[in-house]
């Protein structure tokens, strides 16, 4: 009687651990447009000094000499954006550069966006979002299952005249969608073109 009673209270454990296991995974690839990355996509290596948290498509620079869009906001802040590259897992890589063109260290003010969902994501491209006017949405910054921003963080942010690379990836529009408004507080609108 005790070994069955032990046997039950085995298999309700399991089931119970199963239904939890479950629970994560649909968590992980629910959500809104935008919301959340399969879990294959979540396990981010630590952030660098200058760049964000990485993916390995992220990782690598854009071209320079390919600039899709370029815009100047206050304080002599200037974002160039040289490549958004659609990839087959469903997703745009959006890369560029940001260039601190005041006399006072940029720690990207605002930028970070006020979603309630996003954590630990100060002096970061995290309030990026990806605008397909066509088709009258708007695709939000993916991030994680702990909420940080799948995009570049500035943890030191960017000395006066300096340069640094960002990327920040969304959830991919339709594929008939090419040209779409990237947007970023207190930054102008900047249309861009999707390859890919």
């Amino acid at each position: 009687m005790r070994a069955a009673m032990t046997r039950i209270r085995f298999k309700g454990a399991a089931v119970a651990a199963a239904s939890v296991a479950m629970a994560v995974m649909l968590t992980a690839c629910g959500g809104d447009a935008g919301s959340d990355k399969p879990e294959s996509e979540q396990k981010q290596p630590k952030s660098s000094a200058s760049e964000g948290q990485k993916t390995p498509d992220a990782e690598e620079s854009a071209d320079a000499s390919v600039v899709l869009a370029s815009v100047k906001g206050p304080d002599g802040i200037e974002l160039v954006i040289n490549s958004a590259q659609r990839d087959s897992g469903g997703f745009v890589t959006v890369k560029g550069s940001v260039t601190n063109g005041s006399k006072q260290q940029f720690a990207a003010q605002g930028w970070q966006g006020n979603e309630q969902e996003m954590v630990g994501n100060g002096a970061s491209v995290a309030g990026a979002s990806l605008v397909d006017q066509a088709g009258k949405k708007r695709y939000l910054a993916l991030r994680d299952t702990d909420g940080r921003c799948l995009c570049t963080k500035f943890t030191t942010g960017i000395a006066p005249g300096g340069t640094a690379p960002f990327f920040v990836q969304f959830p991919a529009p339709p594929a008939g969608t090419t040209d779409v408004d990237f947007q970023l507080p207190t930054m102008p609108t900047a249309t861009i073109k999707i390859s890919g």
